[in-house]
């Protein structure tokens, strides 16, 4: 690696630019915008040009999680992943990481034709809870309507359970033909 392909992980590039990608020396305040009031009692998945995912999703690989309190997920939980990824030969530009915590409501009839999905991992995120209308046992593959999805229960359980870990990896290798 020379000085012109240094590639850094992503909780690393966010370490360094915690307020700022470029730092101009000129500041802006910023004016949040008003929420508009909801149309409707019952709440409603956005435009699909609202959903924020991490990744450019070049894989058509769509990763969902349920996490409180962060845009997409902890540190630690988000280097767990990005190491899962490198072990299948894959990065964060693979794949797409959608944390469902801020789109409730949202199924995969929105989400499968919006990320063109082939595969779907769901990360504590049950089946059920994107409306998917089988169920299926944690850790098998299970087919459906020409994209393939498999559940586990949340990384933050997994990174510190081996057996877990151990059954998700034969998952995977099984799913990414590995």
């Amino acid at each position: 690696m020379d000085i012109n392909h240094i590639e850094l992980n992503p909780a690393s590039v966010a370490g360094l630019y915690k307020n700022h990608l470029v730092e101009t020396g000129n500041t802006i305040p910023v004016v949040p915008n008003p929420a508009p009031a909801p149309s409707s009692p019952g709440k409603e998945p956005p435009a699909s040009a609202e959903w924020k995912a991490l990744g450019n999703n070049r894989k058509q690989i769509l990763v969902l999680v349920a996490r409180d309190g962060v845009v997409f997920l902890p540190d630690a939980e988000l280097n767990f992943l990005t190491g899962i990824l490198t072990a299948c030969k894959m990065t964060l530009a693979d794949v797409a990481i959608l944390n469902l915590q801020h789109y409730p409501g949202t199924g995969y009839k929105e989400l499968v034709p919006f990320f063109n999905s082939k595969h779907v991992l769901l990360f504590g995120v049950e089946p059920s809870g994107i409306g998917l209308p089988l169920n299926f046992p944690s850790f098998q593959a299970q087919a459906f309507n020409g994209t393939t999805y498999l559940w586990s229960p949340d990384l933050e359980t997994m990174e510190t359970d081996k057996l877990l870990k151990s059954k998700l990896w034969v998952s995977l290798k099984q799913l990414f033909t590995i």
